[in-house]
């Protein structure tokens, strides 16, 4: 049944942060004729484009009504060090491109329920994961680069340290060879995959100012430059086939109708704004994927008229210089967030073969030896109830 068409007592509930438990009570039902419109939307993704792509449903159509609204996620009300306060060890801070632990937990909270498992494939501290076990969920994550690893692992032993004694596990590997890192057990058990291609690089970094130097640039690199294996270091082109890549490979480890989260913002390139949120829309319909949904999570402080923008030093100067010469550019101030989910279908059911059952590669604990669970820094091999 489709996500995107819902009364309007459904989309005023939803608007208001309502649980994924809610609506499937609910079971989204379409909107009633003549139902008055919630709020104007903003980019809605067709409702034919979703019935050509999930052949597990029956074609919906939204005739007289008008089309669905657009969540905006308030995920940047407190500063980003103090949504990490407490739960994050101070090596985090030198990540290039940290998630904000608000949008993590917004998208958790909303399309999960505790005890399910939640998947991070470029999990960098670790922000998805952290957040998922604070709100009584299960969580794996991949990082290709050790020191990540290690920071992560370290945020989830602070985790356990508070009592949190959710499952979790952190990978070390490429997740482009996503298959032969994760265990056989977590195939069609993940509900929500939460994760977040390399940005550009106006985004990145952290600034200091030395007397005779001037305004210096650090930590805004995601390891060594030189070593193509990591997406961050490659083209655009060849970023977008792996991301493309490790979406595919997900696939098989979500259960039916599990959901992606994919938060993604626009950056410029010699003051040309690249579209990097409709790229990664084509990307996961590439890998075979739904989009249902295209929200909003704000990078700035919503007030009472208008938004407070939190641009870093680099972003407020290269706006002030563009506006200089003429371009009337403005601070980016949110992230897109683009959900999409798998078949309603199981692949057993569909007569396809599971992964472990045609892949070789699924056989055999030889591939993991490398990849210990995080026993004893923040991981505990009970399930959450």
């Amino acid at each position: 049944m489709s996500h995107l068409a819902r009364s309007a007592s459904t989309t005023s509930r939803r608007q208001k942060g309502t649980s994924v438990a809610e609506r499937r009570r609910n079971h989204l039902a379409p909107a009633a004729p003549g139902a008055p419109p919630v709020d104007d939307a903003t980019l809605p993704i067709s409702q034919a484009l979703i019935d050509s792509i999930d052949p597990t449903t029956e074609p919906h159509t939204i005739s007289g009504n008008p089309p669905p609204a657009v969540s905006v996620w308030t995920t940047a009300q407190t500063s980003p060090a103090t949504q990490r306060k407490g739960r994050y060890v101070a090596e985090s801070t030198a990540h290039p491109a940290k998630m904000l632990p608000a949008v993590a937990a917004h998208a958790i909270a909303h399309y999960t329920e505790p005890g399910d498992l939640v998947l991070d494939p470029m999990c960098g501290i670790g922000t998805t994961l952290v957040e998922a076990v604070h709100l009584g969920r299960r969580a794996v994550g991949i990082e290709y680069e050790p020191h990540w690893v290690e920071v992560s692992r370290a945020n989830l032993a602070l985790a356990r340290e508070h009592g949190i004694e959710n499952a979790v596990r952190v990978f070390h590997g490429d997740a482009r060879q996503l298959a032969t890192l994760l265990l056989p057990e977590y195939v069609g058990q993940v509900a929500l995959v939460v994760t977040s291609p390399p940005y550009g690089p106006s985004t990145h970094g952290r600034v200091a100012v030395a007397p005779g130097e001037g305004v210096q640039k650090y930590h805004h690199r995601y390891g060594n430059t030189l070593d193509r294996g990591n997406l961050a270091n490659i083209g655009h082109h060849r970023l977008l086939a792996g991301f493309t890549r490790i979406l595919a490979g997900c696939v098989p480890f979500l259960r039916p109708g599990g959901y992606f989260a994919i938060t993604i913002r626009p950056w410029r390139e010699h003051a040309e704004l690249i579209d990097l949120p409709s790229q990664i829309l084509a990307c996961g319909i590439h890998a075979g994927l739904i989009p249902v949904e295209r929200c909003v999570a704000l990078l700035a402080r919503a007030g009472d008229s208008d938004l407070v923008p939190k641009g870093s030093f680099f972003q407020r100067d290269f706006i002030r210089k563009q506006r200089e010469a003429g371009l009337p550019l403005h601070l980016i101030s949110h992230e897109d967030v683009l959900v999409f989910r798998t078949p309603l279908t199981s692949l057993s059911s569909a007569g396809v073969k599971k992964p472990q059952e045609s892949r070789r590669f699924f056989t055999g604990p030889r591939r993991h030896a490398e990849n210990p669970s995080v026993d004893g820094l923040g991981a505990s091999e009970n399930r959450a109830a």
